[in-house]
This record gives structure tokens, sequence and C-alpha cells, in this order.
């Protein structure tokens, strides 16, 4: 037992050492989060017309003009401040308020997954009737497409799917946003370290 002990605090003391390169954890969420919402925004303040239109028609979010430039205008930003860890922990809560309203307008009807996945990867899927249903019509245009069309060349790049357009991606994005807003930008990598060490009177983490 003793010795179980030891080895264990010995592999916690290894890991403790890990912490010296914290700053990567937060670095590669705002890699990967960056271009996702730089280009995001990007494609909704370049069609602010199309944009404003599908929310207030399809989506009945009040405003829509407003809310569509609030949100390109979040998510271009924001993916920017991810890029260069400036001004992040505040960035994130306008963002994370997007994702939320995503979620709750465009995608929460759909259930949680993204994709009609046969295997459940969460067990709090409420819309398990669009997996059946996309499944069945995923069968369906596959046999249409060996029946009328070249199938080995439509699918030699990537198996057919249906989109069911859950809140997956949104819930995702919001969590990795919610991490950030309390590690912030990191240490090194960003130039809210930077500043902070240049202008805080406090501790610098």
């Amino acid at each position: 037992m003793t010795q179980l002990l030891r080895m264990g605090n010995t592999l916690i003391d290894l890991l403790d050492q890990a912490k010296k390169v914290d700053f990567l954890g937060p670095l590669a969420l705002r890699i990967y989060l960056a271009p996702i919402f730089i280009l995001a925004g990007w494609n909704k303040l370049t069609a602010l017309e199309d944009t404003a239109y599908y929310f207030g028609e399809f989506l009945g979010i009040p405003a829509p003009m407003v809310m569509a430039f609030l949100a390109g205008t979040a998510e271009f930003v924001g993916g920017i401040a991810l890029l260069l860890g400036l001004g992040l922990r505040l960035m994130v809560i306008p963002m994370m308020f997007t994702m939320a309203v995503a979620a709750g307008t465009a995608h929460w009807e759909n259930g949680w997954h993204a994709l009609p996945e046969t295997t459940l990867t969460v067990p709090w899927e409420w819309r398990t009737d669009l997996i059946e249903g996309a499944q069945a019509r995923k069968e369906m245009a596959k046999s249409l497409l060996k029946e009328h069309g070249n199938y080995r060349w439509l699918s030699e790049t990537g198996s057919f799917t249906i989109l069911k357009n859950g809140i997956e991606f949104a819930a995702t994005y919001f969590i990795m946003l919610l991490m950030l807003l309390f590690t912030g930008a990191g240490r090194y990598s960003s130039l809210d370290y930077w500043l902070a060490r240049k202008f805080r009177t406090g501790p610098v983490t």
C-alpha cells in the first residue's frame, strides 16, 4: 500500500510539472476557435440583409437587422480577440451569448446531435425521432444514387449523410468559451498577459 501511494504521489508530482506549460491549453482553444468565429462573423456582416432576413423570418428574432449586426460583430471581433489573446475574457461574454441564442433559436428543435448518429454519443438526445427519420431518408437517397448515378465516384471522398443540425456545435463552442472566460488567454502567448505584466498592480497569472 505504501509503495502504491508513493507511486501515485510521484505521478501527481510529474503531472504538476506540466503546469509550467499550462498556457498551451488556452492557446490551443484560441487557435481552434479563432478561424471558426472570424469566418462566421465575416459571413454575417458581408451578407447582412440575408442574415437579418433569416433571423427574422425563420428564427423569429426581434429587431433582426440589429441582432444580425451584433451577432456578426461579436463573432468577427471576438475571433480576432481569440487570435491575439486581447481583451479575451471580456469578449467571450457576447460570444457565449451568441452561441446560447443560436442553440435556442436555430438548433434546439433539432435536438443535440449535429449529425443523425444511430449510436448516441450523449444520453440526453431528445429528438431520436429525427435520427430515425434521417436514417430512412439517407438509405433512400443512397439507393437512388446507386440506381441512377455513379455512386462509387459520388462517395469516394466521403460517405453521404444528412445534417440533423442540433445544438451540438453551438453547445461545444459555448463550453470552450466558458473555459476561456475562467482561464483567460493564457500566459506568454497572449497580449493580455504582457499588457497585464506591464500595467496591472496585482499578481499576473
